[in-house]
């Protein structure tokens, strides 16, 4: 447990039965683990493990530098990227590094990326480890966020393979108003739904194009992670995107329809 009771737990369970060390669990939660620093001292014993979920593989060995850091709000960097080295090879990395640079990053893409930020563990869970984000989202920001990635993903599901291949189909074709309604209907949303979902796609693939560019290809920073997730980014714009919108809305004129 990471409460003020993990401490006098563990001196508890020591003294009736003899114990060789603690794992502090539920670090998943809304603890950053402040207990840690005195479990050591109250009972005497280490922390051996800790447990960011409710299955085996989220059981980790404890680092006490790596609990300093998010005790002080500083993330943990260090297992985030274990984590995520864990659940992505480096040639998938790589494949999505220049599909992001390019700007084809595609639905398919996206729902990679959602499933996996929950391979993870929890939304909370990861947010603790990205430096500055562990008080910067309140839990309901934090819920708010989940339930926006399971409507997302509800919509690409409802989606064709053409269409999530091809987010063009949906966000500059003339059919895309038509496309965007059957898809938000199928995943039992309403319209507005499809075209929130359609309009932050566009902004996010926008934005993680200009700051791979502007950052070499180096990645981004915890907050447009954690907003990619949930598919919302501050609005944006990309020159050669518009220009290139403008060029489809042109040559099929009168239809409408469009995202982009």
């Amino acid at each position: 447990m990471t409460g003020q009771e993990a401490a006098s737990l563990t001196a508890a369970f020591d003294n009736a039965v003899g114990i060789s060390g603690a794992i502090l669990t539920k670090l998943d939660g809304d603890s950053r683990g402040g207990a840690a620093v005195s479990v050591r001292g109250v009972s005497g014993k280490p922390i051996k493990f800790v447990g960011t979920g409710e299955k085996t593989p989220d059981l980790e060995p404890f680092y006490p530098d790596r609990m300093a850091s998010r005790i002080l709000g500083m993330g943990d960097v260090i297992s985030l990227v274990e984590k995520a080295a864990a659940e992505v090879s480096d040639a998938d990395a790589a494949k999505m590094q220049k599909k992001m640079m390019d700007a084809s990053f595609d639905f398919d893409d996206f729902l990679k990326q959602t499933s996996l930020v929950s391979k993870m563990g929890s939304l909370a869970g990861v947010a603790k480890m990205i430096p500055g984000m562990a008080g910067a989202l309140s839990n309901s920001k934090m819920n708010e966020v989940e339930k926006r990635m399971k409507k997302n993903e509800a919509m690409i599901n409802s989606m064709t393979k053409k269409e999530r291949a091809n987010p063009e189909l949906l966000l500059t074709d003339r059919s895309g108003r038509s496309r965007v309604e059957r898809i938000a209907k199928g995943a039992g949303l309403p319209f507005e739904e499809g075209v929130q979902f359609m309009s932050e796609f566009q902004k996010m693939r926008t934005m993680m194009s200009r700051m791979q560019k502007q950052m070499g290809g180096g990645g981004m920073g915890g907050e447009e992670e954690m907003a990619m997730a949930g598919g919302g980014m501050p609005p944006t714009g990309n020159r050669a995107s518009r220009r290139k919108a403008k060029k489809v809305k042109k040559g099929g004129r009168g239809g409408g329809g469009g995202f982009g």
